[in-house]
């Protein structure tokens, strides 16, 4: 009965987040409460101290996880803020794309952006950086609303293919299954299947757009934090593959440089008081991470993560490989992977290979299913479960012919 009421405590969850529109409740506080009761209900039915004491150290391991997350997406958000308010983002889009472009080049444009950028950075800097493009240009609602469809896909395929680009990429190399010469290799279908995503998107799409005219000058100190951010961002891949530095030490220390600077330099006759920015960090965003991975540390605590383990065990690993990419889309990749890792299954490198594609990038098929996908529906308004809901045939198809094209190049030079 327990992990029954646990399990419908989940399902109002995801409920909530389906009406938004209609309830006119916050998704990010209804996530955050139902995950709340959740953990307060496993505490009250633990049967004495010990399993109370149990329970809390689960806790304590997902809040770490959520803390560490927090941060991280605090420290991104904050650099994103700041040069999006001085307009830094847009003078790149600016010197990147041109000032008038078709609809349908930039959909593509803006495809190989998000891919490229995904594959070298993390996913949620990615993210941000790419939605702060579609600022930059003069979009209708309907558009944009595609754009930002188009970035979670490209984001999510763009990070499979390195270790710096995806967190269960990083999780299935460090396990041994994978080497990253044999990762390189899912670049190819990732850029094809967002390519097509792309294609599919821009036949209706007619016209041009134009990039919103900058008109105000950065100055000297706007170029340091940029390079500061773009330091931090490289910095993070080295240090955490050579000396295994967590991500977000070393995001922070960048965040501390950014702080520095500002507290010394001066704009405009004014000092910048740069702290200010984390103002303007969405707390929403935050607050949906929050209830989300709370409810997952719940599911992954009553032992529904292991008993999609021992299902997966069952049946061919090229389908169970394409079901649990589909799965991710309901459940956080990370501890679906970390779940299937403990595991042990037998896995030829193909079928490891198939298990990578499809957990970093089956997440798309849901907007709540990554984490580009919370991102974006929280800084694009136009964006929700059920608007998001009309492009799921088209992103199945995309994320079926990338995985099939996965196994088909695996099976070729690996097989």
């Amino acid at each position: 009965m327990l992990n029954i009421f646990l399990i419908t405590l989940a399902v109002l969850a995801l409920l909530s987040i389906i009406f938004e529109e209609v309830t006119h409740l916050n998704k990010a506080k209804t996530t955050l409460f139902f995950g709340c009761v959740a953990w307060i209900t496993l505490f009250v039915a633990a049967r004495d101290p010990s399993h109370q004491h149990l329970i809390a150290e689960q806790l304590n391991e997902n809040i770490l996880e959520i803390a560490t997350l927090w941060l991280f997406l605090m420290s991104t958000m904050t650099f994103v803020a700041y040069l999006n308010a001085k307009g830094m983002i847009q003078i790149l889009v600016q010197k990147l794309f041109p000032q008038k472009v078709s609809v349908r080049m930039l959909m593509i444009q803006v495809a190989l952006f998000s891919l490229v950028l995904s594959a070298i950075c993390d996913n949620v800097t990615a993210t941000l950086v790419s939605l702060g493009l579609l600022t930059t240009f003069q979009l209708e609602s309907q558009m944009k609303r595609r754009m930002a469809v188009l970035i979670i896909f490209a984001v999510n395929s763009g990070g499979v293919a390195l270790i710096t680009g995806d967190v269960t990429t990083l999780m299935i190399f460090l396990g041994g299954h994978v080497h990253i010469s044999q990762l390189l290799i899912l670049f190819i279908p990732a850029a094809i299947s967002v390519m097509l995503l792309a294609v599919l998107f821009s036949l209706k799409a007619e016209g041009h757009v134009s990039t919103t005219p900058i008109k105000r000058q950065y100055n000297k100190i706007d170029v340091l934090i940029a390079l500061i951010f773009l330091t931090t961002i490289i910095l993070t891949m080295v240090l955490n593959i050579f000396f295994g530095i967590p991500p977000v030490l070393t995001f922070l220390s960048g965040l501390s440089i950014m702080f520095l600077v500002g507290t010394t330099s001066r704009s405009n006759k004014e000092e910048l008081q740069i702290l200010e920015y984390i103002r303007q960090v969405e707390f929403d965003t935050l607050l949906f991470f929050l209830g989300i991975l709370l409810l997952v540390g719940m599911l992954k605590e009553i032992g529904t993560l292991h008993l999609l383990t021992e299902v997966y065990a069952k049946f061919d690993p090229n389908i169970s490989n394409f079901v649990t990419g589909i799965g991710s889309a309901l459940l956080d990749n990370v501890p679906l992977t970390a779940a299937l890792l403990k595991a042990e299954p037998v896995l030829t490198t193909p079928e490891w290979l198939g298990l990578t594609y499809s957990v970093g990038v089956g997440g798309s098929l849901l907007v709540i299913g990554s984490a580009a996908g919370i991102i974006a529906m929280s800084k694009v308004k136009e964006l929700t479960f059920v608007t998001y809901l009309k492009y799921v045939p088209a992103l199945t198809l995309c994320y079926s012919c990338g995985y099939g094209l996965t196994l088909l190049l695996a099976y070729k030079f690996f097989g």
